[in-house]
């Protein structure tokens, strides 16, 4: 079944509250459940291909096509399911959302926010289930899963603020913050910290090849009136000295407090960390994950399009490969600290949170 379509100039529903996310994705209450994923796909799907063309688009505070909405879109869609369900029973509810959660985590296996996303929802609604007496009707049961669903969704959608509260503090004045990419909690951070008025602070943003979004970083900072320079990637090392501080966001943190983030974020740890530079994260919790890669090779990636520099030589020659993968693994023994909503926390703490989400009831 086709996926109903967001017309251009629509609301998103990453921008919207969870009582407009229905609306914002042209489904009705009681949409089959196909619909909703279909819809979810269709979303993701253009996300990405917006991406490979270059074509961000700066609205509401974050970019559209930005992958670490992912996880809050799948907790939306999976919540959205448990109020259009036909399921009567708990078992018939639980065998439905773990297999719409299948179906999510397939839509794009690179993108592991979605995957998170789906485990932490799944996780949600067992502890709920684990304490809900074992006599309740089922539509009783039914409104307290939905209810937590929407609290999660909540949740999600507030974090960044939060995060941003708590991170802007290690911002001082006078400081120069490194960055990559154009990740929504690090855009708001940095505002955060530059709305203080005894903060003065200037950034230097990668350009963050293949899709650009470094100069997208740029200019949302400098339209803020924060003092921002653009740099090469490969010039990353050169300028880490006038550097005080490297603040990055990330795609999901690994078991062991490892960070998969946009392609650069390794490099850029690996020489923050010979200059002695602090390398810190910012992150939501709902992008913890239970992955526990080893090496690069480890992770879950899909190739970027090649595109080529201005004067450069194009096409390339047939017998020219390129590698261009999309997301690297950053080691937790190179991070400094973690900025989350539920606190500033080491690499080694993380499993500590794994433990009390998968665990603990």
């Amino acid at each position: 079944m086709n996926a109903t379509k967001l017309a251009d100039g629509q609301q998103d529903p990453l921008d919207a509250g969870f009582e407009e996310y229905m609306a914002a994705m042209q489904l009705e209450a009681g949409t089959a459940v196909n619909d909703i994923l279909e819809a979810l796909k269709d979303k993701v799907q253009r996300q990405r291909q917006s991406r490979q063309n270059q074509e961000l688009k700066y609205a509401g505070g974050h970019y559209h096509n930005e992958t670490a909405q992912h996880a809050v879109d799948a907790i939306q869609a999976l919540t959205a399911i448990m109020e259009s369900t036909p399921a009567s029973t708990m078992m018939e509810l639980q065998a439905e959302l773990q297999q719409a959660s299948n179906y999510i985590k397939q839509i794009s296996t690179a993108s592991l926010s979605l995957a998170s996303g789906c485990e932490h929802f799944l996780q949600t609604v067992s502890r709920v289930v684990q304490k809900l007496p074992s006599n309740q009707e089922f539509a009783l049961c039914k409104q307290a899963l939905v209810a937590a669903g929407r609290a999660l969704v909540e949740a999600g959608l507030l974090a960044p603020e939060r995060i941003s509260r708590l991170g802007e503090q290690f911002i001082t004045d006078g400081m120069r913050v490194m960055t990559l990419g154009c990740d929504r909690t690090v855009v708001q951070l940095l505002k955060a910290a530059a709305h203080k008025r005894t903060k003065h602070f200037d950034v230097l943003v990668a350009e963050t090849r293949p899709d650009g979004a470094g100069y997208h970083m740029a200019k949302a900072l400098s339209d803020d009136g924060i003092k921002t320079t653009l740099i090469l990637d490969n010039a990353v090392a050169q300028a880490m000295h006038r550097a005080d501080v490297v603040v990055v966001g990330a795609e999901a943190i690994a078991e062991n407090g490892g960070i998969i983030g946009r392609m650069g974020t390794y490099q850029m740890a690996i020489v923050a960390k010979a200059m002695q530079k602090p390398f810190y994260v910012v992150v939501e919790s709902f992008k913890f994950s239970r992955i526990f890669p080893l090496r690069q090779s480890d992770l879950p990636t899909e190739q970027q399009p090649w595109q080529a520099l201005a004067k450069a030589s194009e096409p390339l020659p047939d017998n020219i490969e390129v590698d261009n993968p999309g997301q690297d693994f950053t080691p937790p023994d190179l991070i400094s600290l973690l900025f989350t909503e539920i606190g500033v926390l080491t690499p080694s703490a993380v499993s500590d949170e794994l433990i009390k989400l998968y665990y603990h009831y």
